[in-house]
């Protein structure tokens, strides 16, 4: 699968992405808006242990530009009585922020889910400090259905996490 949009891809994960996705992800402030499972610093054996378990993942993908890993983009599906709603992550290297790409990244991925798969329901977890994150959810007609408080600790800072969703039409 691969979406093309205005200045990006969504793409498959490939082992020749192991340098880039290590150069990219082994930043402090990428890090900071994301889950402990993200690590810092991030090694290309990280990199390689990722991209090995993704190869062939249905919902898990590379944001490229010009042909390069420079983020990460993709879903979770729930199991059991969830199993038609997903969890959307993401991040972009930082030389990247402030061009759009994540939010044209979110509309993209959210569309095709909802067109190819049956889910009707696609969600998002936000933490309190990540404004620029809220922001494309918001302009992606994701919304505000709670905020969960004091639900995080990362890097040991209590946080609230902002839970947005889109449903489909």
């Amino acid at each position: 699968m691969e979406i093309s949009g205005e200045g990006f891809q969504i793409r498959q994960w490939v082992l020749e992405d192991i340098p880039n996705l290590a150069r990219h992800a082994n930043n402090a402030n990428v890090s900071a808006n994301l889950r402990d499972g993200f690590p810092y610093p991030y090694s290309e054996t990280n990199a390689e242990i990722f991209i090995s378990a993704n190869l062939e993942a249905p919902w898990n993908f590379a944001i490229a530009v010009n042909g390069e890993a420079v983020g990460g983009i993709g879903l979770v599906v729930g199991l059991d009585v969830h199993r038609f709603s997903a969890e959307m992550g993401y991040w972009l290297a930082e030389t990247y922020w402030g061009r759009g790409i994540v939010s044209k990244a979110v509309h993209a991925l959210t569309t095709y889910a909802f067109e190819h798969s049956d889910l009707i329901r696609i969600y998002a977890t936000v933490f309190e400090s990540n404004l620029a994150s809220m922001r494309v959810l918001e302009k992606n007609g994701f919304q505000l259905e709670g905020i969960l408080r004091k639900n995080v600790v990362k890097r040991g800072v209590v946080l609230d996490n902002f839970l947005y969703a889109k449903i489909k039409e």
